[in-house]
């Protein structure tokens, strides 16, 4: 974890101007740092060009809804940001609730279109390790297919992960978009990426969201990554959502078309097994 010969914590120390005591390996691009007479704070690598400024914008765009928490930015670069230290709680029903409360609250505070990026962040964007293109659009379903379904499906084809063949069944699913996606709805400001790994439960009972990929899009699109890889107490934070802000009645029907741009994401990422689950769930759309 250098850069340039920095590391973490000459980069917090920098970033924030505090001599540093300590430092401690999270993972590959993260890292715990104690300040001086402070508090640990954590320390970010960014791993493309422009995902620190992406995810800086992401994280403010999403406080400044004055809904979800989020951690605090403390410092920032081009390669580096450094944010306050979430101490981890056990999962908890009631903070799941009011967290599906401050999550339908996020969602309303909207954003200026399909696919705005966040203030001061770039379009050129990532989910993860993958580039994400944030491109505005007025109409969802044509944009979800062309910004969101369609380019990492392509790029599952050209990376061998899925065979040209195969991927008719999911350009079958996009050109029936404007008959799946249910009632019209106005642009939310989404996460983007909100699994349960970037839901954090603190030691003091509020639940923080990590590692955006912030832009406009439909609220069901959150909610159906958190059902993709489960999340503890996710009934809990379904009814503190829909006694906030009431979902369609039959939005549980559309979780698998909010769920093939992960899929596909992840397919790219990560291989065939994710390649087949896209497959499987465009089937199951499509009716083959």
């Amino acid at each position: 974890m250098v850069d340039n010969g920095e590391g973490p914590g000459a980069a917090a120390a920098r970033l924030t101007g505090r001599p540093v005591s300590g430092e401690r390996a999270r993972s590959g691009t993260v890292a715990e740092v104690t300040l001086v007479g402070g508090p640990a704070v954590m320390v970010k690598r960014g791993d493309g060009p422009g995902a620190v400024r992406a995810e800086v914008a992401g994280l403010r765009w999403l406080a400044a809804a004055g809904a979800v928490a989020v951690p605090k930015v403390l410092g920032h670069d081009e390669r580096w940001m450094v944010t306050e230290l979430v101490h981890a709680g056990r999962p908890d029903a009631e903070a799941a609730k009011r967290f599906g409360s401050a999550l339908a609250a996020l969602h309303s505070s909207g954003a200026p279109a399909f696919g705005a990026a966040p203030p001061d962040g770039p379009r050129d964007a990532w989910i993860g390790l993958a580039p994400m293109r944030n491109e505005p659009g007025g109409d969802w379903p044509r944009w979800y297919a062309e910004q969101r379904v369609l380019p990492y499906l392509r790029a599952a084809v050209d990376h061998g992960t899925l065979r040209p063949g195969e991927a008719a069944v999911v350009e079958r699913v996009c050109e029936r978009l404007p008959e799946l996606a249910g009632p019209a709805e106005p642009p939310a400001r989404l996460h983007g990426d909100l699994w349960n790994g970037n839901v954090l439960w603190g030691a003091d009972g509020r639940v923080r969201l990590i590692d955006p990929a912030a832009h406009g899009g439909h609220r069901e699109t959150d909610l159906a990554m958190l059902h993709l890889f489960g999340c503890p107490h996710l009934d809990r934070i379904l009814e503190g959502y829909e006694a906030a802000t009431p979902l369609a009645d039959d939005w549980a029907e559309r979780i698998g078309v909010h769920q093939l741009f992960p899929l596909l994401v992840h397919a790219t990422l990560f291989g065939r097994s994710y390649a087949e689950q896209a497959l499987a769930t465009s089937r199951t759309i499509a009716g083959i």
